[in-house]
């Protein structure tokens, strides 16, 4: 079983878990944890250390989603995957979106992380589009 730490700055973490439940529901396997300005970074590094442990409970593996590369969320989060004692083993990825969120549902059953991280890179990429101006001319038949 691969769970989630979605690691951001402010309350984006909870904004994003809370328009998913309007779609999907509930996302058990999803574990928030928020840089904010008045915890500063060694209390975020505490409490994710604290969520990770929640997550790695009965885990194969722990995917760490973060909103953006090289941010406090980003460092804490690669200063504990690329650790050799952490177990479960970890995957990182910057970026996250809404669709991304939504697919991590379909992961929950993978047992390698870092294959659930190439599939969800994958699935994601073909959630960006760009709107584009579709020119067709309406036939008269129905």
């Amino acid at each position: 079983m691969i769970n989630i730490i979605l690691a951001t700055h402010g309350a984006l973490a909870e904004a994003m878990i809370a328009s998913a439940r309007m779609v999907y529901g509930e996302l058990p396997h999803v574990h928030p944890v928020m840089l904010s300005e008045t915890k500063g970074i060694n209390s975020f590094r505490d409490e994710f250390a604290a969520v990770l442990k929640q997550a790695a409970k009965k885990a194969d593996g722990v995917l760490v989603l973060c909103d953006l590369q090289s941010g406090t969320p980003w460092n804490v989060a690669c200063h504990h995957a690329f650790d050799p004692q952490t177990t479960p083993p970890m995957a990182v990825i910057g970026g996250v979106n809404f669709p991304m969120l939504l697919l991590t549902d379909e992961l929950t059953e993978l047992d390698d992380v870092q294959q659930a991280a190439a599939r969800l890179l994958a699935h994601s990429r073909e959630s960006l589009v760009q709107a584009r101006l579709v020119e067709t001319t309406q036939s008269d038949d129905f």
